[in-house]
């Protein structure tokens, strides 16, 4: 377990990519979600690795990008804060139907006990081109998360829905770095 290595996670359209920018802004390292990267990419290439087209594929691209990203801030100094990251994708690939989450992480704790999650959130939930699914679907994916957050033994840390930067602040402050 690397106690520097912050994750953010929870429901999709919940505010993890805003909150991950106000963090960068302050000054500390980040790391984008790998979701998002990759369907940005698959949107350019061939689309064979969507997850509205080949969960499995989008899962396993998002294992390895996720491994790739630890291991690219492995040496970083202070805080890092990820959004989404293995976790994450090893319960996308799980509910494809590949290898569970345990197999994925196979022992590894790659975040810091303490996890922030964001709530469900339907008055910022919208669709868009790297964003297909419906609210009903991201809520069954935050149940999912969580389920499995505290089947490994994290704790759960569920943010307020509040301004970005009230919730950076509780960050920041039970990170011990406010």
């Amino acid at each position: 377990m690397n106690s520097t290595f912050i994750l953010l996670t929870g429901c999709s359209c919940g505010g993890k990519s805003t909150l991950l920018e106000a963090l960068r802004k302050r000054g500390f390292a980040t790391v984008p979600e790998p979701g998002r990267r990759i369907v940005s990419e698959e949107n350019a290439g061939n689309g064979q690795a969507l997850p509205w087209v080949n969960l499995r594929a989008f899962a396993l691209r998002a294992v390895e990008m996720a491994k790739s990203d630890l291991t690219s801030v492995r040496d970083a100094k202070g805080l890092v804060f990820f959004d989404r990251g293995l976790i994450d994708a090893a319960v996308a690939l799980e509910q494809s139907g590949g290898q569970t989450v345990k197999e994925t992480l196979d022992g590894c704790r790659p975040y810091a006990k303490k996890v922030f999650v964001v709530p469900p959130w339907k008055e910022l939930f919208a669709k868009d081109a790297e964003r297909k699914h419906d609210f009903k679907t991201a809520v069954q994916e935050y149940d999912r998360i969580n389920r499995t957050l505290d089947d490994l033994g994290y704790t759960i840390r569920e943010l307020p829905q509040a301004p970005v930067f009230e919730r950076a602040n509780t960050i920041l402050h039970e990170c011990g770095a406010l």
